[in-house]
């Protein structure tokens, strides 16, 4: 098939590879937290990044904003490039008064009104979970840290901006649901589908009920937080090892 939205040659991206949805944080993430990072590909501005940390050989690559987006990323850095594991380090925002802005949220499984995991199980539901091993090592590493983190289920919407009324949260609330975000259940699908390993790691920088947030500099120190404890969990791991 080759390569859809990627210019990157055979061998640029690692096994490892971080997902900010934002090109822009991609590049931030490789300038800051990688050493001897290069550039490997830039199709739609979409930019990727490969480098090192602690020895250990990861790349950056932004996914764009909603499933759809994110699908056909992680689609192409697992079937054409041999990727094995992917955590995306986004944001989300809450709609529950235990988990507040600024805090970390692990997604153990993701809920969604997006169709596409009963496409790819056949009309029927399909369960999309982190792998276990990462999800764990991101709980590690987070615990050996000054952070406020929860490991919940999350809701990955299709719509940013959701119908007036509220319905929706409540229904939220009531399941123990407590953030949404645009992108984990169509992740945590393609890697079921294509056998790689995928965890996500949500920043909490906005209140979906008050829709308010909190400020670009805050924004940016609690994402920084969170790529720590991402980066921290992907190097305790190891060599990746097949399924």
């Amino acid at each position: 098939m080759g390569a859809f939205v990627f210019n990157a040659k055979p061998g640029d991206i690692a096994d490892t590879v971080l997902m900010p949805g934002d090109p822009l944080r991609a590049k931030y993430i490789a300038e800051k937290y990688l050493t001897d990072a290069r550039q490997v590909t830039d199709v739609r501005n979409m930019l990727g990044f490969t480098g090192f940390h602690k020895s250990m050989r990861i790349s950056v690559v932004a996914h764009g904003i909603g499933i759809p987006s994110a699908s056909v990323y992680c689609t192409d850095l697992i079937t054409e490039y041999g990727v094995k594991r992917i955590v995306r380090v986004g944001s989300c925002g809450t709609i529950m008064a235990s988990v507040k802005l600024r805090d970390v949220v692990i997604a153990m499984g993701a809920s969604t009104d997006s169709n596409v995991n009963r496409t790819r199980f056949n009309g029927f539901d399909f369960a999309a979970l982190a792998d276990y091993e990462l999800l764990e090592n991101m709980v590690s590493a987070a615990r050996g840290r000054d952070i406020r983190f929860h490991v919940a289920n999350v809701f990955s919407s299709d719509l940013f901006y959701p119908p007036p009324g509220g319905e929706m949260w409540d229904t939220m609330e009531r399941l123990s649901i407590p953030v949404v975000e645009m992108e984990v259940a169509g992740i945590y699908g393609v890697a079921a589908e294509y056998g790689a390993k995928a965890v996500a790691m949500c920043t909490v920088t906005d209140d979906a009920r008050a829709v308010t947030g909190i400020s670009v500099e805050e924004r940016q120190a609690s994402l920084d937080q969170m790529i720590d404890v991402a980066l921290e969990g992907v190097s305790v791991t190891g060599p990746v090892k097949d399924r």
